[in-house]
């Protein structure tokens, strides 16, 4: 039996590649979703992990590791594509929200995903803003 969708923000994706104290969490969502992202996860993956290892809160091991379960998840997610839709309604998503460009972009395509009707669908995310915005636009939260 398939699994349902949800659509996971990179704060929830980088706790399944790093051990970090919402990790326990995010392989529950694993477990219960398949997962749906933005074109630029692996670029915010990336990111994030490099950012790790320059704080030295990750080893050069870890950071390979981390390297190789992005790939690994990423041979399993769905991808929304960029839009000239997506930027548009990222902008109105500024306007009403305190977000920041990228997470006005992660939630603009997530409302792509779901074709503008989140009531019952799933937003991931472990980013206190990210996450209000996605509630006030009607995601269900976990």
């Amino acid at each position: 039996m398939l699994k349902p969708v949800a659509y996971w923000d990179t704060s929830a994706l980088v706790t399944l590649c790093v051990d970090q104290a919402d990790s326990a969490r995010a392989l529950l969502f694993a477990d219960a979703y398949g997962i749906v992202v933005w074109w630029a996860t692996p670029i915010e993956i990336a990111s994030a992990s490099a950012q790790l290892l320059r704080q030295e809160k990750i080893t050069s091991a870890e950071y390979a590791h981390v390297k190789l379960q992005a790939e690994q998840l990423a041979n399993t997610w769905h991808t929304v594509a960029p839009s000239a839709s997506i930027a548009k309604r990222a902008c109105g998503l500024l306007e009403t929200h305190p977000l920041r460009a990228a997470d006005a972009l992660q939630l603009a395509a997530a409302l792509e995903w779901c074709e503008g009707k989140p009531d019952g669908e799933v937003f991931l995310t472990f980013d206190r803003r990210l996450s209000q915005a996605a509630g006030l636009v009607g995601f269900a939260l976990k």
